[in-house]
């Protein structure tokens, strides 16, 4: 079925990193993450993420105008609380904005950001992001105490960070995975219950993506790693029409 028409839809936000990943591995510009774009745009994905790191080991400051221009989808932009990525994002004028935990040693995002132990330091970013009209969304653990300082920042979207649920399901753990699930599930229901728009994303699968999918209150899933590496074999484009059809399935 597909998304637009069904009566409690789902967005697919694409995170493009790692085909800059690539990119940046041999220098030069190809693989090229507004090619990616574009193929978003082709197959119905509704978003473009893209996270610009302190490093910058993927996504380069140039990458956020030529994806901007390159489609008519909304870009949420991935960045740690710091000046520099407020600046960038009061620059480019992304339409969201996801405030997300960055340590330069780390492979990828590793867990949610303390958004309840920072809150005096997301105060005038969420400020300055909300007076630009950039929507922000913090990246955070499915946790009640998290969420509650979401609200009282006035983030209109939260993130929940998925990790923990797939790797319980790659060590075949069942009561963590069911574990993992309910939480993820109760605090999507007191984020919509609070008015905030609840999302997850992280270390989603074909095979995982489902019982995440069919949590009603989730407005929408941001998957880039999975299937960027699917693409190596079945091309982006298929990847993202199965990713697709298993989150309308599931609804």
């Amino acid at each position: 079925m597909n998304a637009s028409l069904h009566p409690n839809p789902l967005r697919l936000g694409v995170n493009i990193d790692h085909v800059a990943t690539i990119r940046n591995a041999r220098g030069g510009d190809h693989p090229d993450p507004v090619r990616a774009a574009e193929i978003v745009a082709s197959v119905g994905g509704d978003g473009i993420t893209a996270h610009l790191r302190e490093d910058r080991r993927h996504i380069r400051d140039e990458d956020l105008a030529r994806i901007q221009d390159a489609t008519d989808l909304p870009l949420n932009l991935e960045m740690a609380a710091t000046r520099e990525m407020l600046d960038i994002a009061l620059r480019h004028k992304p339409h969201a904005a996801c405030i997300v935990p960055e340590k330069r040693e780390e492979r990828t995002t590793e867990g949610g950001l303390d958004a309840a132990g920072l809150h005096n330091t997301l105060v005038p970013i969420v400020d300055e992001l909300r007076s630009a009209d950039i929507r922000v969304s913090l990246f955070i653990e499915a946790d009640e105490r998290q969420l509650e300082t979401a609200l009282r920042l006035g983030a209109p979207v939260v993130e929940f960070h998925t990790g923990e649920y797939a790797h319980a399901i790659l060590d075949g753990d069942r009561d963590r995975t069911a574990r993992e699930l309910k939480r993820i599930t109760d605090m999507a229901a007191l984020a919509a219950k609070n008015g905030i728009e609840p999302h997850a994303g992280h270390g989603l699968t074909f095979d995982n993506v489902q019982p995440i999918a069919a949590i009603p209150q989730l407005a929408e899933l941001n998957i880039g790693h999975y299937l960027v590496g699917e693409a190596v074999f079945v091309g982006l484009e298929s990847a993202i029409r199965r990713m697709r059809d298993l989150m309308d399935d599931a609804r």
